[in-house]
């Protein structure tokens, strides 16, 4: 029977991960040459090839990736084993880690801790705040074991390494400054807006949001302003610089001299998920948090 190595199957893994032997060894805290090394040992244990070369760098073969379509179903059941040893010697301690975009702390992590701290005050919640796509990173990375972040920047639901959950779609608002002339339409809609200076981030994932709304509603938004900070975007709105589309979640940074407007037909939405990686959702300390967020995003 061939002999399976579980370190060097996750080097291997990462390597897909992250594309570049340089890329894998900063990540898993390893010289190159120990990268090269192992992973040149794991090709002789199993008796394939496992890299080809392409260009400067080199890729998966064949071989190498039916190798890890079955090496993440073991993946899978040790994180699965991970969970009910903790859950064996925790009981009802644990801690885990959260990795959450900006706007996701405030409105759905910390009302998820508040929540834990009367139910289960013996679990421990680290929080650490994250680009959405960066909570992945995290995950991926074993930095964090929950990652709170957009639908439209996450891997795909069929991704092997991560179980998904839906918690909520965040519906976009419109700021506008209090005395624009649309402040108080009625039935506004946001193809209404298409002529307007709009404010919004000048890359990632606010910036994509922003874009793809105003092009579903039939318009290139005209970018007049880029900021990426809540405060800086409002603050401009009640200048009247500009508008923005705000998420719900954000009410909290809201400010007097702006009008939050609900859109009509077309009012965007975004989806928040979490996600942990896939068996370890079992876990105690981990099951308990998604049941909390999950009962936060409902009440939203």
């Amino acid at each position: 029977m061939t002999e399976w190595d579980i370190k060097k199957l996750q080097i291997l893994r990462t390597l897909r991960d992250r594309g570049t032997v340089t890329a894998t060894a900063e990540a898993l805290l390893m010289t190159p040459s120990a990268v090269s090394q192992q992973l040149t040992n794991l090709s002789k244990q199993l008796g394939v090839r496992l890299l080809e070369a392409h260009g400067r760098r080199v890729r998966l073969t064949d071989a190498a990736q039916l190798v890890l379509r079955h090496a993440e179903v073991v993946f899978a059941q040790l994180e699965r084993a991970d969970a009910e040893l903790a859950g064996y010697l925790q009981g009802e301690a644990g801690e885990v880690r959260v990795g959450a975009f900006s706007t996701a702390v405030p409105a759905l992590v910390v009302p998820a801790v508040l929540r834990l701290r009367t139910a289960h005050p013996g679990l421990e919640v680290r929080v650490r705040e994250a680009e959405a796509a960066e909570a992945y990173e995290l995950l991926s990375a074993g930095q964090v074991d929950l990652a709170l972040s957009l639908a439209a920047h996450a891997p795909t639901a069929r991704d092997p390494k991560f179980s998904r959950v839906p918690l909520l779609a965040d519906p976009l608002d419109v700021a506008l400054p209090a005395g624009h002339a649309l402040a108080g339409a009625p039935g506004l809609r946001l193809a209404d807006l298409s002529g307007e200076r709009w404010i919004f981030g000048g890359s990632g994932p606010w910036s994509e949001i922003t874009r793809a709304a105003c092009e579903a509603a039939g318009f290139v938004p005209e970018q007049a302003h880029s900021a990426a900070g809540w405060t800086a975007i409002l603050a401009m709105v009640e200048a009247g610089m500009g508008i923005a589309l705000v998420p719900r979640m954000a009410a909290a940074e809201r400010v007097s001299g702006v009008v939050m407007r609900v859109l009509e037909a077309d009012q965007p939405r975004r989806h928040v998920v979490a996600a942990v990686r896939r068996g370890a959702e079992t876990a105690p300390a981990v099951s308990r948090l998604l049941a909390a967020l999950r009962e936060v995003a409902a009440r939203r």
